[in-house]
């Protein structure tokens, strides 16, 4: 039964770079039609994922934290009726550090929010230019300076391991970052993903990625300064204090079911993975026509649960207990990892096992995907 819930707002303030839909200027919007929406596509969510209490909600998507505070107070009054709230719920917002955003906060907070997570990707406004981000350097750290004020938790995301970029650089900014005062930071590699504007720069001849070997010192250099500091790396690419740890993303990584709502959103429940309709039109269509706003729910077999389950939780520092994966997905225990492959990296420093738990050391991380494609039955990922 679900655990966490996801609830997507696919809306700009204004024509944005960042999302896939086209422009929806938020005074346009009917916010009681969307309100009514939600509600409907939620109430069904609880119908099929019922019966344990809330940990985790996350406003995400386009600018949520352009929501009207009463809408969001709404969908946590309807959430908490239909599941029950834990007593340390972790109830998160996402936004872009805009003074526009930043001036909804107090609000915001005062309904329940109570973490946010900012995208400021860089502390100086040259770096910020060639991310294409909207905002400067002095107004993101304003917005972050406000969502402290207000909200019990912050995060925010660092690109890094960008062009040129040297170890002395990133040393410093990293400081900078730590310094400000988070109890977590997300902190991501700048990759080339196909179809982007990054990949289309770089065909172009328009700047030239970092290389392999200098991205991997950066990553060292990334973890070692965020253990020194008290925020160590429980994931790949996030670091917390104790306690500060991302309850949403860890019901992710450790493959728990969730509930996703709105347009877009994704969600694990019961083998069931659902796919909401992307285009807001037509999922306000499929929830008025069917009651909710689901374009796909397709069950997913014991060996595509099994990849999904191992390729997420061997990306956390603590790995993945291979008997609680066989008793969730009904894959045996021994057909989870190659053993071989297991044993010989174990013996090279980059793996290990403790018990019926295994996982990647500080020494694997930086090698993560290839010690995937290595450590998870080819039967699985294929399935």
């Amino acid at each position: 039964m679900a655990r966490a819930l996801y609830i997507h707002w696919p809306f700009c303030l204004a024509k944005c770079p960042y999302c896939d839909f086209n422009s929806h200027v938020r005074d346009r919007i009917d916010h009681d039609i969307w309100e009514r929406t939600l509600l409907a596509d939620m109430r069904r969510e609880a119908e099929c994922a019922s019966g344990e209490t809330l940990t985790s909600i996350f406003f995400g998507g386009g600018t949520p934290s352009l929501m009207p505070p009463a809408l969001v107070a709404r969908l946590l009054e309807e959430a908490e009726r239909l599941w029950g709230f834990d007593s340390s719920i972790e109830i998160t917002l996402e936004g872009n550090p805009s003074s526009v955003e930043a001036a909804n906060y107090a609000a915001l907070a005062a309904v329940g929010i109570n973490r946010a997570s900012l995208g400021l990707q860089a502390l100086d406004n040259s770096t910020l230019r060639f991310l294409g981000r909207l905002h400067d350097a002095a107004e993101g750290l304003a917005a972050l300076e406000v969502a402290q004020r207000h909200f019990g938790r912050v995060t925010f995301d660092l690109i890094y391991a960008r062009p040129g970029q040297t170890p002395e650089a990133w040393d410093a900014e990293l400081a900078r970052a730590i310094g400000l005062g988070t109890g977590h930071l997300s902190l991501y590699q700048l990759t080339i993903e196909p179809g982007t504007r990054f990949e289309t720069l770089v065909r172009k001849g328009e700047f030239t990625p970092l290389d392999d070997d200098a991205a991997a010192d950066l990553f060292d250099l990334t973890r070692e300064r965020t253990a020194a500091a008290g925020l160590p790396s429980y994931e790949i690419s996030n670091h917390a204090r104790a306690g500060e740890q991302s309850r949403h993303n860890l019901a992710y990584w450790r493959y728990q079911d969730y509930c996703g709502i709105g347009p877009g959103a994704h969600g694990r429940r019961a083998g069931v993975a659902t796919v909401r309709h992307r285009k807001p039109e037509n999922w306000l269509a499929a929830v008025s026509q069917q009651g909710d706003g689901i374009a796909e729910a397709r069950q997913l077999g014991q060996r595509e649960q099994a990849a999904e389950a191992m390729l997420m939780g061997l990306r956390l520092a603590e790995g993945v207990d291979l008997y609680a994966v066989s008793q969730r997905v009904g894959v045996p225990a021994s057909k989870l990892c190659v053993e071989e492959k297991l044993t010989f990296y174990a013996d090279q420093g980059l793996a290990w096992r403790r018990g019926t738990r295994i996982g990647v050391t500080e020494a694997g991380m930086p090698l993560l995907d290839a010690l995937l494609a290595e450590l998870v039955p080819e039967a699985l990922v294929a399935a």
